[in-house]
């Protein structure tokens, strides 16, 4: 089973997601929170495969919770973001924070219990939706002041056609569907373009490309 929290002040919204999350046969709600103070107690009660976390909560919020998350040792679970899209510098700031999926919370149940499992299982998911208005974002701002970002070397169009998938959320196995590639070559597609975007991640990766026009 995955063991998933959620963190959401309204408790109708907490429990409508777990009478939904109940219906599915490996994942299982262990734990609800209604701040990120609270959420850093049941994470460490219930040590969760995902969090499933708002932005917008009184006291400590989502981008606290995830920089409190960030602090920790390696044993911080991955977190999916469920956000109604408040503003676009929310969301970049939930990017930077470390966030590795991020939803619309009016998302169906397949989609969000496919975001669970691929946040458990290693990978990050990044909605169509939050990309494109990511992209329209940083097309109207200057880009974040990141002194000491590595130039950002020439991707090739294979490379380029693995992000693209990357920033829609697909996982390796999808994209190897996608591209009539063997999952290993995609591994090596991901960690070259990680090496050149000099991105620790591939969440930050699609943060990165973005910032350079890379994904235009």
């Amino acid at each position: 089973m995955i063991r998933v929290i959620v963190v959401d002040d309204q408790t109708l919204v907490r429990q409508g997601i777990r009478s939904l999350l109940d219906l599915t046969d490996d994942i299982e709600v262990t734990g609800e929170a209604d701040d990120g103070m609270s959420a850093l107690a049941a994470i460490e009660e219930h040590a969760p495969d995902v969090v499933l976390l708002d932005l917008r909560m009184p006291r400590h919020d989502g981008i606290w919770t995830l920089n409190a998350l960030r602090e920790r040792a390696g044993d911080a679970p991955p977190v999916l973001v469920l956000t109604t899209f408040d503003s676009d510098t929310l969301v970049l700031d939930a990017m930077r924070a470390g966030a590795g999926g991020y939803l619309l919370k009016d998302v169906t149940l397949e989609r969000l219990t496919r975001a669970i499992r691929v946040l458990a299982g290693g990978g990050t998911l990044i909605s169509p939706s939050i990309t494109e208005r990511l992209m329209r974002a940083v097309g109207r701002r200057p880009p974040p002041d990141e002194a000491g970002l590595p130039a950002i070397q020439q991707l090739t169009e294979r490379e380029l056609e693995v992000l693209r998938l990357v920033a829609e959320g697909y996982s390796n196995r999808e994209i190897a569907r996608a591209l009539f590639l063997a999952e290993g070559t995609v591994k090596n597609h991901v960690s070259t373009v990680l090496l050149k975007l000099g991105a620790r991640d591939r969440t930050n990766a699609v943060l990165r490309a973005l910032h350079a026009h890379v994904l235009d």
